[in-house]
């Protein structure tokens, strides 16, 4: 049984300044370029926690982690970061438009508290550095990113109840250095969670991007059994039937391989694929 729950984040204030300036690219994604970039943008920039810059002189006492920390507990004491006041699940629409064609689509799903389960339990499913993110968890002891499920339902009912709650202002509508815009809107009506908690009920989930934050939130989970909070780990969910769901191809470099002879792999192509030679 898939369990979701809504939730009190706590959320940048119109004291924080523009939304745009305060939000960044995955961890994973982010060069040093970008990072030197983020700090400039705005000091609450949220790069300070995610992957704050480290020091020759960092100590057991004074690192990335305890800064980050500090960071976190400042910008909540100073209005900066503000609690919720109700739990909500929060609708989540991302516009963006395909590389190639120019399409403009968007991607609807939801951000609430995934229960954390082992991957025995046969709920969660995987497709693919933890000990950092780790680390930032213990010293923080909060999510800065959601990890990406993939859920099942043909009939499209969360679907609906999402464009249900999108009819008002969004509580937050920003443009990414992408130019994708994010827009949220809270959910806090308990019959139109409840439903929504119904219908996630019997999915199987699968993990679409995030796997290295869900093994440091199982990890997380088993060093503190007595915290309920542990339990859980914020996650946006997407219907994988939502027209705004694309997979795009991707390149890969493999390296080192033994044995490998790329006239080999070209001639095994062509007897599944059309293979067309190009000049680079």
């Amino acid at each position: 049984m898939a369990i979701v729950k809504p939730f009190q984040p706590y959320r940048y204030s119109p004291k924080a300044g523009d939304a745009s300036r305060l939000v960044t690219q995955p961890y994973d994604k982010i060069s040093a370029e970008m990072q030197a970039r983020y700090l400039a943008a705005s000091p609450y920039n949220l790069v300070r926690v995610i992957l704050g810059q480290r020091s020759a002189s960092d100590t057991g006492t004074d690192n990335v982690y305890t800064r980050a920390a500090r960071h976190l507990e400042d910008w909540m004491r100073e209005g900066i970061l503000v609690q919720d006041a109700a739990p909500a699940l929060y609708a989540y629409f991302q516009d963006f438009e395909l590389p190639d064609s120019g399409e403009r689509l968007t991607r609807k799903g939801f951000i609430g508290l995934g229960r954390v389960e082992d991957y025995s339990a046969g709920i969660v499913y995987r497709h693919e550095p933890k000990k950092d993110r780790l680390e930032l968890l213990r010293h923080t002891r909060a999510h800065f990113g959601q990890i990406f499920m993939l859920y099942p339902e043909a009939e499209g009912a969360v679907d609906k109840l999402l464009e249900e709650a999108s009819q008002g202002e969004p509580a937050m509508d920003l443009l990414d250095e992408y130019q994708a815009r994010h827009r949220l809107w809270a959910i806090t009506d308990s019959s139109r969670i409840a439903r929504i908690q119904e219908r996630m009920a019997p999915a199987k989930l699968l993990i679409a991007d995030g796997h290295h934050r869900y093994e440091t939130a199982l990890a997380f989970r088993n060093e503190n059994p007595g915290i309920t909070a542990a339990e859980y780990a914020m996650m946006t969910f997407v219907n994988m039937y939502s027209p705004g769901l694309k997979v795009l191809a991707t390149h890969r470099v493999l390296r080192n391989l033994e044995g490998f002879r790329p006239g080999d792999l070209f001639n095994k192509a062509k007897n599944a694929w059309s293979v067309t030679a190009c000049d680079s």
